[in-house]
């Protein structure tokens, strides 16, 4: 197994779902990621258009939107996105850098740190996952997929605590799982 950067994992997982372009903004938490993107990338203004055009891709194409933003403030302002993402059954996987995997969750006052960002997330999608390692991040990324694309479409969020997008480990990228009898999109009947 390749040793790599929680950030080339998660790149490489992506590239793995054959995924072709990621909307977001880049900001101090997640240039673990954007130092291996390699994936076409559009940054909009604000995080709020990152969601919708990973939105807009998905229903254009029929495939799931990727959107790569910061924490705190950032995951938040592309709740809205998310929140018109689940009600419409769009396909839309937000990404997130987190506080530091040994963060206590009490609040310490770290720059952009909300008290339960995971939990927020999990309101307004069909799931949101924290990693706890640098080893899990091609898993929850398949897993994220496997689920966005199977039965009612909806998004997923993922978060990464930062300190782990420039760890370095042992990565097994995880290959696409075949999900069988999928649900076409809204975009994609004609």
């Amino acid at each position: 197994m390749p040793r790599m950067t929680g950030g080339a994992a998660l790149v490489e997982s992506l590239a793995a779902h054959e995924v072709e372009v990621v909307f977001g903004i880049s900001g101090t938490h997640n240039l673990g990621i954007y130092a291996h993107l390699g994936i076409q990338h559009i940054s909009p203004r604000h995080e709020q258009g990152a969601g919708f055009a990973a939105d807009g891709y998905a229903r254009a194409t029929g495939k799931p939107g990727v959107c790569i933003i910061t924490s705190g403030p950032g995951i938040l302002n592309a709740a809205t996105a998310a929140a018109q993402a689940y009600s419409d059954s769009v396909p839309i996987l937000l990404i997130s850098p987190g506080p530091p995997a040994d963060h206590p969750g009490r609040g310490p006052g770290m720059l952009h740190e909300v008290r339960d960002q995971t939990g927020a997330m999990e309101t307004v999608t069909a799931g949101s996952h924290r990693v706890l390692s640098v080893g899990e991040i091609s898993l929850a990324v398949a897993q994220a997929f496997a689920e966005m694309t199977s039965g009612r479409r909806r998004p997923r969020h993922l978060e990464i605590p930062f300190d782990l997008l420039d760890a370095v480990a042992d990565i097994r990228i995880i290959d696409p799982v075949a999900i069988t009898g999928r649900r076409r999109t809204q975009s994609s009947r004609r």
